[in-house]
């Protein structure tokens, strides 16, 4: 049995790379031994394998060559679901629903189709169809939308110079929640676990102003919304801004267009609003603010008072300060 430079190449890098499968390994020491005119029972007895495995990897090689050393595909179990079948389950997801439900289950459509559960749960994953699953969304029927868009886009990306831009919003009732009763630390292999019943501890409403150059929030509460509480914690106050210009980025809350709004800033003319489009609040950047303030501090908060839930900074000085 001789073996050609290529050959033994190929077999030595495969006994010394780490990532050749054990088998393939071993059928190529067996092979370089036989090269070496060792007999089927010296090289059984030096890798300690049966002497019917040195003959067949033998045999294999020099049948076939460096092919021969490699598994033969394996038919496996025939296919039992036909295309069509599939075809059926994709469509019948798609196109009806149940007489009994508003969307189809794995058992309801193994019933419908005559499958079995896990069939219908393996189409269902490799056409990435999820019936439990359901999403929300709104469009805009602003006419500006456009306009509004790119204005108020536009002031985050080239801000007026020496000017001061405010995205202000308002975060309404903001629930102090206390469990009913003590929360469960989290423990190895157990979450942490609360009441699903809660006392409710009084409600308050933020106010809110992000400054885009920096990403510092200024903030006022009251315990209840109206247009006195709106103009009176607005970040656009003299006392606490003095910009050449400032332009503030508002939805489109009725506090924001009151006789009184109007009449202020009449009475301050370098301050400017810029209003997202209707049902669009998403330009807002105070908005990503509240939904930080949601997911790390009220979500999971328990609180005994409006102040206790309120007293705690947010973020600290990730955020270039708290609400005050």
């Amino acid at each position: 049995m001789s073996l050609t430079d290529a050959q033994r190449a190929v077999l030595e890098g495969w006994v010394r790379r780490r990532t050749t499968a054990q088998a393939l390994a071993q059928r190529s020491r067996i092979v370089l031994e036989c090269a070496k005119g060792h007999s089927i029972m010296e090289v059984s007895r030096q890798l300690r394998v049966a002497p019917d495995t040195v003959r067949t990897w033998r045999r294999r090689f020099l049948e076939h060559g460096l092919d021969g050393l490699s598994d033969e595909p394996r038919p496996g179990v025939p296919r039992k679901i036909a295309d069509a079948d599939v075809e059926r389950v994709i469509v019948k997801t798609l196109e009806e629903t149940p007489k009994n439900a508003t969307h189809w289950s794995t058992r309801s459509m193994a019933a419908a189709t005559g499958m079995s559960q896990s069939a219908i749960s393996r189409i269902w994953r490799a056409f990435a169809l999820a019936p439990h699953r359901t999403q929300t969304f709104k469009l805009s029927t602003d006419p500006l939308f456009i306009d509004k868009v790119r204005d108020v886009v536009g002031l985050y990306l080239d801000p007026p110079e020496k000017a001061l831009v405010l995205c202000v919003d308002e975060k309404s009732q903001i629930q102090a929640l206390d469990r009913s009763q003590p929360v469960l630390p989290m423990m190895p292999g157990v979450p942490e676990r609360r009441s699903h019943d809660y006392v409710r501890a009084g409600t308050t409403t933020l106010f809110a102003a992000l400054e885009v150059a920096t990403g510092k929030v200024i903030g006022s509460c009251t315990t209840a919304t109206g247009q006195p509480s709106s103009r009176s914690s607005s970040p656009g106050s003299t006392r606490r801004f003095r910009p050449t210009w400032a332009y503030l980025i508002l939805d489109n809350y009725a506090t924001h267009k009151t006789p009184a709004i109007k009449k202020w800033l009449l009475a301050h003319p370098r301050f400017h609003l810029h209003f997202t489009p209707t049902s669009s609040s998403w330009p807002n950047l105070v908005e990503r603010w509240f939904a930080e303030l949601t997911q790390k501090k009220l979500k999971r908060g328990v609180h005994r008072s409006v102040s206790d839930r309120l007293m705690p900074r947010p973020f600290g000085s990730a955020w270039g300060g708290a609400i005050s």
